[in-house]
């Protein structure tokens, strides 16, 4: 399990100036570097470098210790999970919108695909808060699944991490993924809640309402003892090779500037045409 412990007490700005003590003013304990010798978590960067693999490096300065075998697959699972699906996340239009004005460099556009990773467009971060929330309660499924679906439905009135705009009865990433956390031991706790969640929803609607997903993410990086934050941008990182794919097809082979036309679903819903009325003692010259 990540165990980057004990975090450090937040300190108040205030301190630092009423004190003139700015010595701890920025303090990380996730690398150190000094003349010719950087250390990462304590290990010299050339060993992780010759022995690590990306999986088992992100890992590492994520939680401050080496995965083992188990949470290194899981881990793995869900960065390679994101993959893409044709233009059906919006962090792809942006990407491609930003690629399409500014063709230069691929940054921009790799930013603004990242920035349009939230809750509406399926960061795995809300999900993951919900189920931690949900077991932290230490009630049987069938109770902890009943008592989600009410708060969400009153909070929000849709449950996170359930339901998907294409695919009505099963996401196939969710299938998939889910199998080979199950395989894997990476399935547990959080993911059986979920499952109990999905159980719930279609007990009451009639009809079932598939885990997304953000919500196997948030389960299964929950179920490793990652920190939501971290599960948000786990979402993103884990997208950000199809957007940078989405960004060079774009540029070496989209339409500069791209404009939304009336043809592709543009509307105009405001007022008809009129002109302001006599100002000042000037004319109306409509």
């Amino acid at each position: 399990m990540p165990s980057d412990k004990p975090q450090r007490t937040k300190d108040h700005i205030g301190k630092y100036v009423a004190s003139g003590d700015w010595s701890q003013y920025w303090t990380t304990r996730i690398s150190k570097a000094q003349n010719g010798r950087i250390h990462v978590r304590g290990y010299p960067v050339e060993e992780l470098i010759e022995n690590l693999s990306y999986t088992q490096s992100a890992y590492l300065i994520l939680t401050g210790e080496v995965p083992d075998k188990r949470q290194a697959d899981i881990f793995d699972l869900v960065l390679r999970s994101g993959m893409d699906q044709q233009f059906v996340s919006s962090a792809a239009g942006a990407a491609r919108f930003t690629a399409s004005a500014n063709p230069d460099s691929a940054i921009p556009a790799l930013a603004s695909g990242i920035l349009a990773s939230g809750s509406v467009t399926g960061s795995p971060q809300e999900p993951a808060e919900m189920l931690i929330e949900a077991v932290g309660w230490k009630l049987g499924l069938d109770e902890t699944a009943q008592r989600v679906v009410d708060l969400w439905m009153e909070r929000r009135g849709t449950v996170p991490g359930l339901g998907h705009p294409l695919h009505k009865t099963a996401e196939p990433r969710v299938t998939v993924v889910r199998r080979v956390a199950q395989e894997l031991d990476g399935w547990r706790e959080h993911g059986q809640v979920l499952d109990a969640i999905e159980d719930e929803i279609e007990n009451r609607k009639g009809k079932r309402i598939p885990i997304n997903l953000a919500g196997a993410l948030g389960a299964i990086t929950a179920d490793l003892g990652f920190d939501p934050l971290i599960i948000g941008g786990l979402g993103a990182m884990s997208y950000g090779a199809a957007l940078l794919a989405h960004i060079t097809e774009e540029v070496r082979e989209g339409v500069p500037l791209r404009i939304i036309p009336d043809q592709l679903g543009a509307h105009y819903a405001g007022p008809d045409e009129r002109h302001l009325p006599k100002i000042d003692g000037k004319e109306d010259k409509s």
